[in-house]
Formats: structure tokens, C-alpha cells, sequence
């Protein structure tokens, strides 16, 4: 249209490059063009204008780019014909410029350099679908624009028409009028660039994928960005020669499930990542990552927040009592779920409930050995059976270090197998027996070969103090060097630590002697003013313990040091194998067992896998120290292949099998005996039937399953003892479909009930005790030995209220008295009521003074054994919270529990929890952040990360921008689900009467 009628706002802009007029070089540019007899200049005006007359109107935003594909004759042009209209702008200047101008100059040079490449050639001109060359218009106005290949015709029979039409003069004209008018924003070119080749390379890998082309786009059918990410986060150049190999996989391209097993330390995490990252920007698909520890599940939010923020996507946390339940159907980003093996079975069922389980498009498992490992392994394969049965659109993904019968695996799973035996850094595996060393070699009869002997004189007080001559090994590698000792129990960790600082050399306390004080100092803060004193012994030293009695605080200050190189040696447990990466020069077993059971081959190679720290150490080496009365199972030991992986369906009974014949038919995965019995043959069990139950079949098994649970009153209907094919359809009762989607253990369904029940009668709300005690674990109670003293003690500070919660619960006064005074009780009081009060106590005084340290010294308990019982009571009273929602009669606990459930969760003063969301950030890092003036999620997500690392003490830019990550993928995924709500209420309903 054009804009002659109007005021020529533009008849004195003046050019950028001379006196002359930008229009008035249109103008010749056009005029030349004219000339021409054999250019279609009606074609020409198309190419160098596109959509752009109508761009600035608002009802055709998104159309800005959408073009016809034609295909038609070329056409000629002489070399003397080249018109050359201005040199392009410099970015500074095109930086100031409105889209639309942007775009007139970026068509110009296209058409420019375009007519000059094919001069006096007669073919079809088309855009060679460079993302350099597909500019796009600010995501905040066009969030919808497709980028496409496009032919260009230009035809020689179309001359006439240009007569009829506009001048380019006016249509630019009408343009930056428009653009006047409209106060387009400034858009920069580099931006709308990045953004361009973003959004097309992610085009391009999506039609890639699709087609299960060999050739797989930029990076693995990814955008060249996320190898900028990875060089940028991770420092990752170049993948492996064996990970390439493993992402090309003909079966990876078909979306074949796939098992692969490396060596620990191999890479075998980036391989999964990058397939997430494939499912999430290529198909477009949500995907759930299932990992073993809480701990891992924050390590893991941290560092793919970032990828998250950069690539559009979501990332979540299901651990602990954190996790929504079904989750939020996303309309526009897609969702990465991270999730323990409990949080991601219960997001597996409420996405099967709500029909929405297709949503997942992949499924990755690490750690997939743990299937072999009791309850969670039972949930594990649960879980993965489920999904199995309930769709073929998810892909599953399963790695691990330790495999061994992977046939029955890949069975179970339909699964494609890749394994390697690939390490960054060669692991020499010893044993030390007395004074020498020996290498572990296969080709010898015994299966050790000598090495060396040990090159240290030991005085007599030292041989009495260390006659496993520790000392000798560590000072081989310390402090130049990292090493781990591997302790059978959580005491001989700490006096492992003390007696090698005993004897180090004091030149041991000068190396990073400040960066150790500071450390000390940060524990100090973290224990408000309380420190451990063996750890403020050792850590002069470089020294340290690691185990589960360490505040989840005190771990990751260690954790933190020690990757730094401020320590240099940690005597740990076997659970630092499976947990966080820490590897080290040199491995120690201080001895073949973990407490008093021997060790497995599986724990062994999970041990000495962190021997060898790539792009740091030449190699690693791991020593395993063996008694002579150990030297014949220690030889089976190293040359015996890894433990099998076997179903835990049977084992596990309430856990395994009856919880998942219950769930099986409250879902309606199975509601018949003859369709249970067909889900069971695809489980890792019915794969393992023969060697699993000999004793009875897997039909009498399950056939016993369903009639203990309809006996329970969980379940309704009747399995025939004749017929057992019958057709009876089973239904589940109100208490059955609470215990599943509360995923409560069924040993303890029924007791549950009956004290919430119970709790209806009575409540005492003048306290929050009497909750309390309903949401302490049962499970913890077999391990807990109360001291009787402590007991009476705590109990004469409750009010009398509150005393009164204990005689409804079941433990008089009287009972506790005579049991703190060593008299007979005559009257019979359950043992496990008793002990759940008295962790329920622990509980109560814990959330009252909110401080671990005290508390711990109150009950005689160690630190981490109070934070466990804490993230444990938080974990149940979710589950707690879930149960009673499926029960109308209990909904007066509903609002109660919810906030209990986040006081148990952060245990903190209110202001520390909007912070403490944040994954990673715990207690002492919250404080530190609330004090320096960071004190909702908005100032951390906004945060500089060079701020942050001058306000706060001991944190590195490393972990400034991966809490700032963290904090603005939190905020993004709270704004989007009140978007997603907004939406909602907002919706017109489609069956308007």
C-alpha cells in the first residue's frame, strides 16, 4: 500500500554512506534494473522485499517470513550488469536501525551477491539455506516464524507487470513509515543472527532426526550452540572416539532402546545428555532421568540449569518431598525431569493416570546395576516395566560400570547392547599383603605378580600405630598428589584421619595453609560456631573423613575443598563410590569389607574406578590392603566376573510384587488375572522366572499376591482357585488407590490408616507433635535404641498437651520413668511405638531450634543421622500428604500437611526458603546469601556472578553462575506454570451450551 496520501516523515533522511539519498540510490538501483531486458524485475522486487511491507503490522507478526516455494527458469545477467548498491552498513550502525530496514539491506545483499555468483549461468536461483543468510525478527514479536528453503523464479515474461506496480521507492517508504509509527524496537543484528542460526539448526536437526539420516546434522543432529555450551560449562573440546561411535549407532538413530556399560570414568554421562538434549529440542519431547541419590539428583539440576536457560527448556526436581504431581502440562517448553528411583516411579504413574505417559519421550537410568539392589531395585524395575507396557513412543536408556548377565537384561528392556573398555586414564589395580606390593594379573596361577616393596622405615611406636603401613602409601602421592582410603565403617574412617595426621610432617600444614583455614572457618559457620574437632585437627594437614554422620552441609565444604585441591587426602565409606564424583591418584582399600560383610566385585570396581583423574593424571593406581586370612577370597575377588543382576520383585514382597499388583490394576494397566499375568512375563522377573522361583510358579505367585491384597481390603474381586484364567475384573478400593499414589510401603498401609483415624477422635493441635509423630518413618524405627535418660529428660520439657500426645499414641509416663530408673515393666507397650515417639521428639526440638548441631549433642546422635531422619520425615509426610488426599474423610490433614511437609523439608527460618528452593543452596549458603542482601529468588536468578563471588565467602565463580542458573531456571519454571494457569481460566470451553 502506499503511503503517498500521508506526510513524507522520511523525505529529508539523509544516507549513511554520502550526501546522496538513500531513496535516491533506490531509485538508480531500480532505474538500472529497467534496463534489463532479460531480468524479471517483478521477481526481483519479490526477492529483495519478501514479506516485508506487511512485517510491522501487528496481526501478521508472525507471517513475517513465509514465503512460496516456486521452481521455475533462470535467468542471465552479465557481469557489466551488476548493480552495487552502497557497501553494507557497518553492525554498529545497523544496530541502530529498525527490523525493517535490517531486513531491506540483508535482501539487498543477498539478491547483490547472489546475481554476481550465477552470472551468465541459466539455472534455478536458491537459498542455500545458510543460517547466516535466515534472519528473523526479535523472539519477543515473532515467536512462530519457520525458516524454510526457498526457489526463487524469475521468468522473462513478467516485464510488463513491473510497469503496473509500486516503485521500490514507495514500498520502502511505506515501510519505514510503518516502522515510525509502530516504534519498532532496536533490535541488534548479532542477536537476531545467533538467534536465526539457533532456530534453524534445531530445524534442521528435528527433519534430521526424523528421517534417521546417517548424516546427523551440525552436532549429533543438535545446534553448533550446545558445543559451544559444553566447551564453555564443561571445558569438553573434542568427545571420545568411543562416545561418537555410541551416539552414530544405527540403533540409537532407529530409537531402539540401548544398554551401554564403560569403565568408571569413561563418559558415559555426556552420551546421555546429549541424547536428552536431542529428545528435548529435536522431537520436542519430555524426558525423565532417573538417578540413585539425592545428592546426584542436585548435583545434576545444577549443572544442566544452564544448558536449560540456554536452549529453552525446563529442567525439574523430583527428590525428597519436592515434585508436582502429575506435573504441569507444559504448552510450549518441554520438561527435563530429574529424578530419584521413587520420585521418578511416582511421575511414571500419575503420567499413566492422566493419559499422558506418550509425553515422555525418552527415559535414561544410571546406575542401571541398581535394578539387582533391593527395594529400589524392585521400584526400578516397576517402573520400567511399566513404561514398557504402557507405550512403544518412550525410549529407554540404561548405563552403568557394573554389568555382568546384560542377556537378561536386554531381554527385559528389548535392548540393543554397547560396551567398551575404554578409560581416560589406564588403572593399575594392586594388593598389598605385609610389606609388598603385587600387581593383580590374570595370566599368573595365583593372580598377583610382585611389584615392589614398601620404601618407608617405620619406628616401633609407628609399626604398633599403623601396621598397614597407610602412612607409607599416602606420603607417596600427598600432598602434590589426591588420594581416598576406603573404610569398612564410619568410626574407622575418622581414626584412619587422626592417625595419619599423628604422624604426617608439619610441612604437610604450609601447603595452601590459608585456603585450609578458611575452610575451617566455613565449617565453624556452618555449625554456628561449632566444629568437629577431629576434622579441625586434620584439616591443617589436607586431611579429612567423609561419611553419612556429616551434615549434608559439611559433606559438600568438603566435597568442594577437595576438588579444589585444598585437601589432599579423605578417608570415606564405600557410599562416596556411588555418590559424587571425587577421583583421585591413588585409591587405598583400608580392607576387603564394607562393615562386616565382604566385599562384592560390583563395590569393588565402583571403589577403584575413581582411581585417575582425566587431563590431570597419567595414570591411577588402587591398592586394596589384605590380611593373610583374607589373601584366598581376596584372589577370587579381583578375577571373578561382576555380580548378576537379579529381579528384587520377590524378595522385596510389600515393596515389589504387591505393590505392583496393586498399582497394576488402580492404574488399569491390568485389571484381570489373565492381563496381570501377561504385564509379569515382561518384567526382569519373568525373564528370571526359572532360576527365581522354583519353589512356585510365577502364576502362583501372583495369583497369592492379589488375594493378600483383596484380603487387605485394597483390592476387590475373585481369583477362582480352579479357573485361575478367569475373567473376574478387579477393582481397587479407596485405601488401595490412596497407598499407591502416596506411595506408602503396604507393611504399613493399614497402620497408617488406623492412626490417622484415630488422629480424628484427638487431634492435639496446640503443638505440632501429634503431626509429627503421624508422619515419622516407620521404617526408621527398627534401628533407633532410645537413651532412656534423654528420653525422660525431653519428655518432662513437653507441655502438658503435648504429654498427652504420648499417652493417645500409646507410651505412658509411667513407662518411660520406670525404663529410665532400670525397673521391670510389667505392662507389654510396643517397642516400635515407643521409638517412633522418641525420633518423633527429635523431630519436635529440631524444628524449634532449627539447628542440627544442638540437637544432635541433645539425643547423644550423630549430625547426619538427625539431617536423615529430617529429608526422611519430609519425604513421608509428602507421602502422608498424597494418601490423605484420596481419602475424603481425611481432609482436615490436607492444609496441615502441606505445611509441615515444607517446615520438615527446610527445617530454616521462613525468610532462608524461598532461597533454599534453589538446588544446591543449603543452610549456610542461604544465610551467607540472605545477609548480603539476596533474599528472594528474583535477586539470585538477576545476580552477577562476580558480585556474588565478592560478597560470598568461600564460593567460586563456578558455583556463583551454577546457583544463578539454578535460580533463574526455578523462576522460569514457576512463571511459566502461572502462565500455563493463566491460560487455563482463560480458555473458551469448547462445549459452550
Amino acid at each position: 500500500c502506499s503511503n503517498d496520501s500521508e506526510e513524507d516523515l522520511f523525505g529529508d533522511y539523509d544516507s549513511f554512506y554520502g550526501n546522496d539519498s538513500l531513496l535516491a540510490q533506490i531509485d538508480d538501483a531500480e532505474h538500472k534494473y529497467l534496463q534489463d531486458e532479460n531480468m524479471d524485475v517483478k521477481a526481483a522486487k519479490d526477492t529483495v522485499l519478501g514479506n516485508l511491507e506487511p512485517g510491522i503490522h501487528q496481526k501478521k507478526q508472525n507471517n513475517i517470513f513465509t514465503s512460496e516455494t516456486d521452481k521455475g527458469d533462470g535467468f542471465q545477467v552479465n557481469e557489466s550488469d551488476d548493480v552495487d548498491i552502497s557497501p553494507e552498513p557497518s553492525e554498529s550502525v545497523l544496530d541502530e536501525l529498525p527490523s525493517s530496514q535490517l531486513l531491506y539491506f540483508e535482501k539487498m545483499d543477498e539478491f547483490s551477491s547472489g546475481s554476481r555468483m550465477y552470472a551468465g549461468t541459466e539455472k534455478n536461483v536458491k537459498c542455500t539455506g545458510s543460517s547466516s543468510h535466515k534472519i528473523r525478527s526479535p523472539s519477543s514479536l515473532c515467536p512462530d516464524v519457520e525458516h524454510r528453503n526457498r526457489t526463487t523464479d524469475f521468468s522473462s515474461d513478467s516485464k510488463c507487470d513491473l510497469l503496473k506496480t509500486e516503485s521500490l521507492k514507495d514500498h520502502l517508504k511505506s515501510a519505514m513509515t510503518g516502522n515510525a509509527k509502530a516504534q519498532t524496537p532496536q533490535v541488534s543484528k548479532t542477536k537476531q543472527l545467533k538467534e536465526a542460526v539457533l532456530t534453524e539448526e534445531i530445524f534442521v536437526a528435528r527433519k534430521t532426526i526424523e528421517s534417521s539420516s546417517v548424516d546427523i546434522g551440525p552436532f549429533y543432529g543438535l545446534p553448533s550452540k550446545v558445543k559451544d555450551l559444553l566447551r564453555h560449562f564443561r571445558g569438553i573440546e573434542t568427545l571420545y572416539e568411543w562416545q561418537h561411535d555410541c551416539l552414530t549407532l544405527e540403533s540409537l538413530q532407529q530409537r531402539k532402546n540401548l544398554i551401554y556399560s564403560l569403565p568408571t570414568s569413561g563418559g558415559k554421562t555426556l552420551v546421555a545428555e546429549i541424547i536428552i538434549l536431542q529428545e528435548l529440542l529435536c522431537r520436542q519431547k519430555d524426558v525423565l532421568m532417573i538417578l540413585p541419590y539425592v545428592a546426584i539428583v542436585q548435583e545434576k539440576i545444577r549443572a544442566l540449569s544452564s544448558f536449560g536457560i540456554e536452549l529453552d527448556f525446563l529442567v525439574e526436581e523430583y527428590a525428597g518431598s519436592k515434585g508436582r504431581f502429575p506435573p504441569i502440562k507444559r504448552r510450549k517448553k518441554k520438561s527435563l525431569y530429574i529424578a530419584t528411583i521413587e520420585k521418578g516411579h511416582a511421575l511414571v504413574n500419575s503420567l499413566i493416570e492422566t493419559e499422558r505417559i506418550d509425553d515422555l519421550g525418552l527415559v535414561v537410568v544410571d546406575e542401571l546395576h541398581m535394578l539387582g539392589e533391593g527395594s529400589r531395585g524392585a521400584t526400578l524395575e516397576i517402573t520400567l516395566a511399566k513404561i514398557l507396557y504402557t507405550t512403544k513412543n518412550t525410549q529407554i536408556i540404561g548405563m552403568s560400570a557394573t554389568l555382568n548377565n546384560v542377556g537378561d537384561l536386554q531381554k527385559f528392556l528389548q535392548a540393543e547392547y554397547y560396551t567398551n573398555n575404554f578409560r581416560p586414564v589406564e588403572l593399575k589395580e594392586y594388593v598389598k599383603i605385609r610389606d609388598t606390593i603385587y600387581g593383580v594379573d590374570n595370566k599368573t596361577e595365583n593372580g598377583f605378580t610382585f611389584s615392589r616393596l614398601l620404601n618407608f622405615k617405620y619406628s616401633s611406636n609407628l609399626e604398633k600405630a599403623d601396621p598397614d603401613h597407610i602412612i607409607a602409601l599416602v606420603t607417596e602421592v600427598i600432598p602434590k598428589y589426591s588420594c581416598l582410603i576406603f573404610c569398612p565403617t564410619k568410626k574407622n574412617c575418622e581414626n584412619v584421619a587422626s592417625m595419619v595426621c599423628k604422624y604426617l610432617n608439619k610441612e604437610f600444614r604450609v601447603h595452601k595453609e590459608k585456603e585450609k583455614q578458611d575452610l575451617i572457618k566455613n565449617l565453624k559457620s556452618i555449625g554456628n560456631g561449632s566444629i568437629c574437632p577431629i576434622l579441625k585437627q586434620t584439616i591443617p594437614f589436607g586431611v579429612v573423613y567423609h561419611h553419612s554422620g556429616l551434615t549434608n552441609d559439611e559433606r559438600k565444604s568438603i566435597e568442594e575443598a577437595y576438588s579444589a585441591g585444598v585437601l589432599c587426602l579423605i578417608a570415606c565409606t564405600a557410599t562416596l563410590a556411588a555418590g559424587v564424583n571425587l577421583p583421585a591418584r591413588r585409591v587405598i582399600l583400608r580392607a576387603p569389607y564394607v562393615a562386616s560383610d565382604f566385599l562384592k566385585k560390583n563395590q569393588y570396581k565402583q571403589m577403584i574406578g575413581r582411581a585417575g583423574r582425566a587431563g590431570i593424571d597419567s595414570a591411577g593406581e588402587s591398592i586394596l590392603i589384605v590380611q593373610e586370612k583374607d589373601k584366598r577370597l581376596v584372589q577370587d575377588l579381583v578375577h571373578s566376573p561382576l555380580e548378576n543382576c537379579y529381579s528384587n520383585l520377590l524378595l522385596e514382597l510389600t515393596k515389589g510384587m504387591q505393590s505392583l499388583l496393586l498399582s497394576l490394576v488402580g492404574l488399569k494397566i491390568a485389571v484381570t488375572y489373565e492381563e496381570v499375568n501377561n504385564f509379569m512375563c515382561n518384567t526382569l522377573l519373568g525373564v528370571q522366572q526359572q532360576l527365581l522361583s522354583k519353589e512356585k510358579s510365577l502364576s502362583e505367585i501372583i495369583k497369592d499376591g492379589l488375594e493378600n491384597l483383596i484380603e487387605k481390603g485394597l483390592l476387590k474381586g475373585i481369583i477362582s482357585e480352579k479357573d485361575h484364567n478367569s475373567k473376574c475384573t478387579l477393582t481397587v478400593t479407596p485405601l488401595g488407590k490412596a497407598t499407591y499414589k502416596g506411595s506408602i510401603d503396604l507393611a504399613y498401609c493399614n497402620l497408617l490408616y488406623r492412626e490417622l483415624k484415630k488422629g480424628l477422635e484427638g487431634l492435639v493441635l496446640e503443638s505440632n507433635l501429634h503431626l509429627l509423630y503421624l508422619t515419622t518413618p516407620y521404617d526408621m524405627t527398627s534401628n533407633c535404641s532410645p537413651d532412656w535418660m534423654i528420653y525422660l529428660r525431653q519428655f518432662n520439657q513437653l507441655s502438658a498437651a503435648e504429654q498427652k500426645v504420648a499417652d493417645i499414641v500409646g507410651v505412658p509416663e509411667s513407662f518411660i520413668i520406670k525404663k529410665a530408673s532400670g525397673q521391670a515393666i510389667r505392662k507389654k507397650v510396643d517397642s516400635a511405638v515407643v521409638n517412633r515417639l522418641y525420633l518423633t521428639l527429635v523431630l519436635h526440638t529440631l524444628l524449634k531450634e532449627t539447628d542440627v548441631w544442638s540437637v544432635s549433642e541433645k539425643f547423644n546422635m550423630s549430625r547426619g543421622y538427625v539431617q536423615n531422619l529430617l529429608s526422611s520425615a519430609a519425604s513421608f509426610a509428602s507421602c502422608v500428604l498424597h494418601f490423605c488426599e484420596e481419602l475424603e474423610e481425611f481432609w482436615v490433614y490436607k492444609a496441615l500437611l502441606t505445611e509441615l511437609t515444607k517446615q520438615l523439608t527446610y527445617c530454616v527460618k521462613t525468610e532462608l526458603i524461598p532461597l533454599m528452593e534453589v538446588a544446591g543452596v543449603l543452610e549456610a549458603r542461604a544465610k551467607q546469601l540472605y545477609n548480603a542482601g539476596y533474599k528472594t529468588l528474583a535477586h539470585l536468578a538477576n545476580a552477577d556472578p562476580e558480585t556474588l563471588v565478592k560478597v560470598i565467602e568461600h564460593l567460586s565463580r563456578r558455583q556463583a553462575k551454577q546457583i544463578i542458573s539454578s535460580a533463574k531456571m526455578l523462576l522460569s519454571e514457576k512463571a511459566e506454570a502461572l502462565q500455563e494457569e493463566v491460560e487455563e481460566l482463560l480458555k473458551v470451553p469448547t462445549d459452550i451450551p
